[in-house]
This record gives C-alpha cells, sequence and structure tokens, in this order.
C-alpha cells in the first residue's frame, strides 16, 4: 500500500465536533458516535464493496450519528462523531485487534481490506483513529483539570436480525466492569412496559472488542454508558428525535439517581 498519507486536501475532517467550546461544560454529558459516518478516503475508492453494502450496517451505525446530534442539542452537550466507515478503520476497536481492518464483516467480504500490511493499518490508524481518540481524551482532560462533572455516553445502534437471528430488543445498556450508570439507566428505561430493553445486549462491553468505553470511562473513573438502539427505530428522522427525546429525559435522571445512592 501507498506511504502517501490516507486522507488527501479534499476528504473531510476524520471527525465533527457539536457544542465545542466553553458552554458544554454546562452539561454534565459527554457524547461519542464511534461509527457515526460511511465516507471512504477517495484514496482507498470503494474498498471493492458495492454501493448497496456501503449503506448497511456494515459500514455505519445507521441512525447513531442522527441520535447523537439531537442529543446534543437537547443536553447542550459536547459530542464527537466520527466521519469515516468502520470498514475504512473501526474506531471502537484496540489498535491491536485484527478487526480493526475488518475482511469479513457479518458474511460480506471487504476485497480492499484483504493483505493490509502492518504498515497501512498504521497510516489508516494515523489518519482516522487517532484524531477521533485524541479529540475525546483531550476535551475529557481539559473536563478533568476544571474539576467538571463528566458522564460519558457512547451512542450505537444494531441490526433487528443478525445472521438471520431476529433481536427482541428495542435497545441496549452496555457496561462492563463500572455498572453504576449503566444499571440506573437500565431501570429507567425499563419502566416503559413498551420497550425491550437489554443488559449487556445484543452486545456485552469487553476490553477486547471495545475501545472507547474502556480507555476513556473505566481508566479515568468516569461515570459512563455504551447505548444501543435498534436500527429500524432510528431509521429516519423523527425516530432519531423521538429515541432522543427518550435518552435527555432518561440520562439527567439516571445521574440524579446515582448522586442520591
Amino acid at each position: 500500500m501507498s506511504r502517501q498519507p490516507l486522507l488527501s486536501p479534499d476528504d473531510p475532517p476524520p471527525f465533527t465536533t457539536l457544542h465545542d467550546g466553553p458552554q458544554s461544560v454546562d452539561s454534565p454529558f459527554v457524547l461519542c458516535c464511534d461509527h457515526a459516518g460511511r465516507q471512504i478516503p477517495r484514496s482507498l475508492g470503494d474498498l471493492g464493496v458495492s454501493a448497496e453494502d456501503l449503506v448497511r450496517h456494515i459500514a455505519w451505525d445507521i441512525g447513531a450519528a442522527g441520535v447523537t446530534r439531537h442529543l446534543s442539542a437537547m443536553l447542550g452537550a459536547f459530542a464527537l462523531l466520527q466521519t469515516y466507515s468502520r470498514l475504512v478503520y473501526d474506531c471502537n476497536r484496540p489498535p491491536a485487534a485484527e478487526d480493526a481492518v475488518a475482511v469479513i464483516s457479518e458474511r460480506t467480504r471487504i476485497p480492499g481490506n484483504e493483505g493490509a500490511s502492518d504498515e497501512e493499518r498504521e497510516r489508516r490508524r494515523v489518519a482516522i483513529f487517532h484524531p477521533y481518540q485524541d479529540k475525546l481524551a483531550d476535551v475529557l482532560s481539559k473536563r478533568e483539570a476544571r474539576s467538571v462533572l463528566t458522564v460519558l455516553v457512547s451512542v450505537h445502534s444494531f441490526t433487528p436480525v443478525w445472521k438471520g437471528d431476529a433481536r427482541p430488543f428495542h435497545a441496549g445498556v452496555l457496561y462492563n466492569r463500572d455498572a453504576r450508570f449503566g444499571h440506573a439507566m437500565l431501570a429507567l428505561l425499563r419502566e416503559d412496559e413498551t420497550l425491550v430493553v437489554g443488559d449487556n445486549e445484543p452486545y456485552a462491553l469487553n476490553d477486547k472488542s471495545d475501545y472507547t468505553v474502556p480507555t476513556h470511562g473505566e481508566k479515568r473513573g468516569l461515570l459512563h454508558v455504551e447505548l444501543e438502539i435498534r436500527q429500524d427505530l432510528i431509521a429516519d428522522d423523527p425516530g432519531q428525535a423521538a429515541w432522543a427525546r427518550i435518552l435527555a429525559r432518561h440520562l439527567p435522571a439516571a445521574l440524579a439517581t446515582i448522586g442520591q445512592r
């Protein structure tokens, strides 16, 4: 692969921020969306993947960016959204993980990733992963230096069907070692009897498959949660806004609940 920088001047930057200013400290919440976008750098073409596949879940978390944007506006909270497809580099994978540059996603081959050398993986990591994760680290460090209460919220989405198996959950609440905020959110969401909410379902958060929450939430000792929403519920703007309203109501309530313990 080329030793040239991955991104050209014509490519968009690796992340977008919302409420990135002094006023963001008025909210305790810091939002991130690791799989917000599905852009591919011009230097990589289409990675050998069809246009139809590049709008599927294999390329991004459908609806998650919209939920994050609405939620940021409702809470007045800083938000960080990744621009590039997870097929280029998965920003929620530890750098050493083989599937940070996936050769097969679900059942789809990614020809442009096959045989990617260590040098090519590093080229993508430098251009995509580090700017995004470094920005999040910088925001959290500045809040810590100012002794600002911070809750890290990572927003994702999941498919209604996974390899032929239907998923009954409307949403999932994910956590690992520190379950304080996750349990508080889970209890509040489950008060709505019309919702089926998974407890570390449909995914379980852990150090091997996840990077953002273990690194920036657990290691810093911050309250945190990873939220998963089923994609058919947030496939359009009204659905995204509706779920943002649900979360905008429950996130502060969960924080208040923890404060009373």
